[in-house]
């Protein structure tokens, strides 16, 4: 029986409400101690007005929450699987949020009205309702892909918490459908490093060596990916992030579709200023070079270290999906164009002078990724554990791929 109203903490303090209305549907509305205090922490951009104020007037929304809860959810598999464990129906977003409540992405947590304080620090061995029982593993990391939260132990072994709560790591499994996935994002990843990027910690890590895992998820060959959670900090604590399908009030469904990679530009011209733009752009420039089609709305993030002020979050997600499914299309549109074999350093200006941002910034951040990419690519991709497939399509890539030659 879901609860009859849920709490919204942010950073362990309690900004609003998400009330159930009967008949599958919901409300958030803000406390007032939070609306009225001008250092309140920044939940989402999606909240605020022209003249930045905070929107306070929401509707009721029906089986689904509202966009900035909804993304907070997982996707896909990953969202059957925990529904399953706690016995839910996977569209049910009310009580599934409730039930995943206590660790979800960045510093938001939920939990029903008249709950004691979420306990992060309790010990997770003694508690066995997740790996090896019959409760749900209560976390949730947005996404496809099945993948828990781990903690790290003793002799750099991972232990994935039997609540799966507190956990400092990212263990993403292997895929059942493409070979290597892991090797490619762990050797994506270290290139992005590599160039200059803001990268976490990343590693394989053989599945003998990650304890916990759940019974019943298949038997898997390959090394696991695993990368360190940059919304927890070394104490525990929690830092804030939201993906851009939150800032653009976007439900998961439609994270291809509604958005660009020029709003997403103007927004971290608004936001971030020059910082975010050079980033942003490398990142595009980057994953563009190693045949990313995936970076869609939700692969996109700010981080807000201090609690109110955005930045781009580190990277994550970069792998070369067209050696998978080719695809000459990106995730979302360039400005005039989605396709890689069209992106030039042209579009990347046009880009910019659409997003209202300096031209000149625009040109030389990209015309320098560029450089930096061939000199990584050369120096570092025969020391990572990349398929020869996975190297032949970047190569491929560079040939067709008109930003390739603007050095």
């Amino acid at each position: 029986m879901a609860a009859d109203a849920l709490e919204v903490l942010l950073d362990g303090r309690r900004i609003g409400l998400i009330t159930a209305l009967g008949g599958d549907q919901s409300i958030f509305s803000f406390d007032d101690d939070y609306a009225d205090d001008p250092d309140r922490p920044t939940l989402s951009l999606s909240f605020k007005g022209e003249r930045g104020g905070l929107l306070r007037n929401h509707r009721p929304t029906q089986t689904r929450l509202m966009p900035v809860f909804s993304n907070l959810l997982p996707e896909g598999a990953l969202r059957d699987y925990l529904a399953q464990r706690a016995g839910l129906k996977p569209m049910r977003e009310y009580p599934l949020l409730e039930a995943l409540g206590p660790d979800l992405p960045g510093a938001v947590a939920v939990r029903p009205v008249g709950e004691g304080p979420v306990d992060e620090d309790h010990d997770d061995d003694q508690h066995d309702d997740g790996a090896a029982g019959q409760g749900p593993l209560r976390f949730s990391l947005a996404g496809v892909q099945l993948k828990f939260s781990a903690v790290e132990k003793a002799q750099g072994r991972l232990t994935i918490p039997a609540s799966g709560r507190g956990g400092d790591w990212i263990i993403k499994l292997p895929s059942v459908h493409f070979r290597g996935v892991a090797a490619n994002e762990y050797s994506m990843m270290r290139l992005a490093k590599a160039m200059g990027m803001e990268i976490p910690d990343v590693d394989l890590v053989p599945l003998d060596q990650i304890e916990g895992l759940p019974e019943g998820i298949g038997k898997f060959e390959e090394d696991a990916f695993a990368i360190r959670r940059f919304d927890r900090r070394a104490d525990g604590g929690r830092i804030h992030i939201e993906d851009f399908a939150q800032v653009f009030g976007v439900y998961p469904g439609d994270k291809y579709d509604k958005g660009s990679y020029r709003y997403l530009a103007k927004v971290l011209w608004l936001e971030t200023g020059e910082p975010g733009v050079r980033e942003f752009i490398r990142r595009l420039v980057f994953n563009t070079l190693i045949g990313n089609t995936d970076m869609h709305l939700k692969n996109w993030s700010l981080i807000y270290r201090d609690g109110r002020t955005p930045e781009l979050s580190p990277g994550y997600d970069f792998l070369s999906t067209t050696v998978y499914i080719p695809d000459e299309n990106a995730a979302l549109k360039y400005a005039r164009t989605k396709r890689m074999d069209e992106f030039s350093l042209d579009e990347v200006v046009y880009m910019a002078a659409r997003a209202g941002l300096p031209e000149a910034l625009a040109r030389d951040a990209a015309a320098e990724a560029v450089d930096r990419f061939h000199d990584i690519w050369r120096a570092e991709r025969a020391h990572l554990p990349l398929a020869d497939d996975v190297v032949a399509e970047v190569e491929r890539l560079l040939g067709v791929v008109p930003i390739a030659r603007a050095r």
